[in-house]
């Protein structure tokens, strides 16, 4: 029976972070997990090594850095969205752009934060007013979904909406002649962590509400993607609401799995709180919910 497209990409998606990211990393001289567990939990290393069991795709020799996983995890993600994209452009049409790399800007590149670039520039310029307006305004997201303004040519494909001639709709970003210089609009924003310790967790929270705080237009999707095995982990990003949309797992059905077969109900609670509360889903939901 053929897998469908999303089946496959998903696939795919596993067989490159197996590959890449993936490696054996001892427990003791008899006892083998992977570079995702904490080895100083049994529950984690049992949910691990029954999570990638499942998986069942060959892994690497060495592990890479625990930075140069997440960078990598980063890429395979955003190579993911951004094919998984390309076949819903009759749900959600637009020319989008996906990048891991913001140099040096970050969401002051964008429509809603452009004016952080200048804010920022007077914090550095003048260190005691940070005690008063706070520091760090210029994010960089893991991973940064965007769309380009549309031309009047465009928006008026079907129908004659817009013209040069009349004073209206004449302030929107979404509109590419009313600006000098056009700036992308900020659609979603991804923090990509391989694990996630307490620090990590935080970090996600706080881009989170600054995003939300400091924008001058619509908020763009706030999401989370994650490879950790524990749910008591994954909890501290994905429990409550308020900043972070979602939280998505890379390989829910094979953790949901994996727990069943761990005899830790707390576990087993969290993530069907989680699930049915509507704060934890499958890295093949992401494209869709993105789409909304």
């Amino acid at each position: 029976m053929n897998k469908c497209l999303f089946s496959n990409l998903r696939t795919n998606y596993h067989k490159k972070i197996c590959a890449n990211i993936f490696a054996e990393k001892k427990v003791s001289t008899q006892e083998i997990t992977y570079n995702i567990a904490d080895i100083s939990s049994k529950t984690s290393i049992e949910i691990t090594n029954n999570m990638i069991s499942k998986m069942g795709y060959s892994i690497r020799k060495k592990a890479p850095s625990s930075q140069a996983s997440g960078s990598l995890l980063a890429q395979y993600t955003k190579e993911f969205l951004e094919e998984a994209f390309e076949h819903l452009q009759h749900i959600r049409p637009s020319k989008w752009n996906f990048t891991v790399s913001q140099a040096g800007k970050g969401i002051a590149a964008y429509d809603q934060y452009e004016h952080l670039f200048d804010l920022q520039r007077l914090l550095d310029e003048k260190p005691e007013f940070k005690a008063a307006l706070g520091g760090d305004y210029l994010i960089t997201p893991d991973i940064i979904i965007s769309r380009y303004p549309l031309s009047d040519e465009s928006i008026n494909k079907n129908e004659f909406l817009v013209d040069k001639n009349d004073n209206v709709v004449g302030l929107t970003p979404l509109r590419f002649s009313n600006y000098n210089k056009p700036k992308g609009i900020l659609h979603a924003s991804i923090s990509c962590k391989w694990t996630i310790r307490s620090d990590r967790a935080q970090n996600t929270r706080t881009e989170a509400l600054n995003l939300i705080r400091n924008r001058k237009g619509r908020t763009p999707h706030i999401v989370a993607v994650t490879f950790e095995p524990l749910l008591s982990r994954i909890a501290s990003i994905a429990m409550g609401t308020g900043d972070v949309d979602c939280t998505y797992h890379c390989a829910l059905h094979e953790l949901v799995e994996a727990s069943n077969e761990v005899e830790n109900d707390t576990q087993i609670d969290l993530l069907n709180t989680l699930i049915k509360g509507k704060r934890l889903r499958d890295i093949s939901d992401l494209p869709f919910d993105l789409a909304i």
